[in-house]
């Protein structure tokens, strides 16, 4: 069977996510949803960086998107500064029939028990209206720290703890409002960015913590979150920008499901400017690494190292983009509604090999 699949938005991963579509063979790509006038009218395979035409061209217009009735739109528009406009977003394809695979707002890919159930309950009524379903998901939150450890789990004779943690330097992370504006590197220490904010860790990481929970049947007393930021110790280059000594460079922080007074799961990210910064931290396998450990019996600990041309930041973006586009035909056969990563069969780079 062949899906037929809208691209919406062609940033670092909406490019990446552009590329799977088109190297899929059980997915046809009908449409290409751009948000500016200097994409528009561009093909496909010009915004996917690739070297050939694919006879689709990006367009400005949602309406007409929309109105091609897909099966399925890959929506990876950025959301971390518009959370409410682009749930907005998601509801109203939804209502319009259309399932979605989107790697934001980041807390709905488990959004039980960290969003108020009014929260969620039009996005579910949305979904039910148009017959349509929706996953949220990527890398991290994604199948870094929901199938990894569950995976991981199963071979398990008791379970102590659960720890999930990212451990990268950023340096090379092609997205500078994320890094700056919103991690806030190169920012004063007392100056707390968006992503610091009182119940915004909890808030885009919590719902790990929830699903995990969930899956392995614990009962959480509560749901706590720590970071710690240290500076730059010498003047660092990153992109364009200069991160001044003495402003921020590293960052350190932690989501931890408490159940009986201990931490019984726990959410980690490492976040460096530069490999010598924060010594004392954890370090990565490799570059950098996604690392999944398990206390108990037997002791677990699995380092995912990923690259891409030797860059483990772009490896994370087309990890992300990847796992939205493999998982399209299974969203598009689920039951209608707000899915989890525990509600899909399977997933994998079926047609890939070559």
């Amino acid at each position: 069977m062949t899906y037929r699949v809208i691209q919406w938005s062609t940033g670092n991963v909406g490019a990446r996510a552009l590329r799977s579509i088109i190297a899929r063979p059980e997915l046809e790509l009908v449409g290409v949803w751009v948000s500016s006038a200097a994409k528009a009218g561009k093909d496909a395979g010009e915004l996917a960086g690739l070297s050939r035409e694919v006879g689709v061209t990006a367009t400005t217009d949602a309406d007409a998107l929309l109105a091609l009735r897909p099966d399925c739109i890959v929506h990876t528009a950025m959301a971390d500064d518009r959370l409410m406009e682009a749930v907005e977003d998601l509801k109203r394809f939804l209502r319009a029939g259309i399932n979605v695979v989107s790697s934001s707002p980041v807390f709905l890919q488990y959004p039980y028990g960290t969003l108020p159930d009014e929260a969620i309950a039009p996005i579910v009524e949305a979904a039910e209206e148009g017959g349509a379903s929706l996953w949220v998901n990527g890398i991290d939150p994604g199948w870094a720290n929901d199938w990894l450890p569950l995976l991981l789990s199963s071979g398990s004779e008791r379970i102590d703890r659960v720890i999930c943690s990212e451990i990268m330097d950023y340096s090379t992370y092609d997205n500078p409002k994320v890094v700056f504006d919103i991690m806030g590197f190169g920012s004063e220490l007392d100056e707390l960015p968006m992503l610091l904010q009182p119940g915004v860790l909890t808030l885009a990481w919590g719902s790990v913590i929830r699903q995990l929970a969930a899956a392995l049947d614990i009962e959480l007393d509560s749901v706590t979150q720590h970071f710690e930021r240290l500076p730059a110790t010498g003047k660092l280059t990153v992109g364009d920008r200069t991160i001044a000594p003495g402003t921020a460079a590293a960052l350190r922080f932690q989501i931890h499901g408490i159940r009986g007074g201990r931490e019984v799961l726990t959410l980690e990210h490492v976040t460096r400017l530069h490999p010598d910064l924060a010594p004392e931290w954890p370090q990565p396998a490799g570059k950098g690494c996604y690392r999944v450990e398990i206390k108990g019996d037997p002791d677990y600990q699995l380092d995912l190292q990923l690259y891409s041309n030797g860059d483990h930041a772009l490896a994370g973006v087309i990890g992300t983009a990847a796992r939205l586009v493999s998982a399209v035909p299974a969203v598009v056969e689920a039951r209608p509604g707000l899915l989890t990563a525990t509600d899909l069969p399977l997933t994998t780079g079926r047609g890939l090999v070559s």
